[in-house]
C-alpha cells in the first residue's frame, strides 16, 4: 500500500499544530506546518509574506507549497497542519480531494480567546467583528472536510482517539505486529461526518 496523508483543517487557533503534532507523534507518523514549509520555502515570515505581497500573494505560496508537497510524493506517512485559509481555496480542496482532510471546529469565543493568547503573529485577526465574519465566511468550506472534530473541551489525547478511529488509522489487536492498517480514502465522502 501507498503512503498516507492526514490534513488537519480549521479556523486560526483551532488547534491544527498542536493536535497534528500530537497525532502524528502517537501514529508515528511524520508532522508536517504548512506554515513552516511555506516560511521555509519563500525565505520569508508568513506576516512578512502578507505585508509585501498582501494576501493574493500568500494564498499563491501557499498553493504552491501544498502542490509541491502532494507531487513530491511524499516519503513517509505524515499528518499535515494546514494554514487556516488553505482549504478555503477551491483549488487546494481539489487538490486534497483524494485525502482525508479532518476539521478541527471549536466555538468562535474559544478560537477568540486562544488567538489572543497562543503568541501567534496573525496577520488576518483584527477585531472580534471581524473575526467573527471571517470564520462565518470560512466555515461553509470547513464542513467539506471527510471528518468533523469538535474539540471544545477536550484533550488533545481524546481529540487524537477520535480521529484515529474515525479514519481507522490503528491496527486492531489481531493486526497487531503487521503495523498501522491502511485505510482507503474513497470511503470518506466529503461532508458525510457533519
Amino acid at each position: 500500500m501507498g503512503v498516507r496523508a492526514v490534513f488537519l483543517v480549521g479556523f486560526m487557533a483551532s488547534g491544527k499544530s498542536s493536535v497534528g503534532q500530537e497525532l502524528a507523534r502517537r501514529l508515528g507518523w511524520d508532522f508536517v506546518d504548512m506554515d513552516a514549509r511555506i516560511e521555509s520555502r519563500e525565505r520569508q515570515s508568513i506576516p512578512e509574506i502578507f505585508r509585501q505581497r498582501g494576501e493574493p500573494g500568500f494564498r499563491l505560496a501557499e498553493t504552491s507549497a501544498l502542490r509541491d508537497l502532494l507531487t513530491e510524493p511524499l516519503k513517509r506517512d505524515s499528518v499535515v497542519a494546514l494554514g487556516g485559509g488553505a482549504f478555503v481555496q477551491e483549488r487546494n480542496r481539489e487538490l486534497l480531494r483524494q485525502w482525508p482532510a479532518v476539521f478541527l471546529e471549536a466555538p468562535l469565543s474559544e478560537l477568540w480567546q486562544r488567538s489572543l493568547t497562543d503568541g501567534v503573529e496573525r496577520p488576518l485577526r483584527e477585531d472580534p467583528e471581524q473575526f467573527a465574519q471571517l470564520y462565518a465566511e470560512r466555515l461553509p468550506c470547513y464542513r467539506q472536510a471527510s471528518l468533523v472534530v469538535e474539540t471544545a473541551g477536550k484533550q488533545l489525547t481524546s481529540i487524537c482517539e477520535e480521529i484515529e478511529g474515525a479514519l481507522q488509522l490503528r491496527s486492531t489487536p489481531e493486526d497487531a505486529g503487521v503495523g498501522l492498517s491502511r485505510i482507503d480514502h474513497t470511503s470518506f465522502g466529503r461532508g458525510e461526518s457533519q
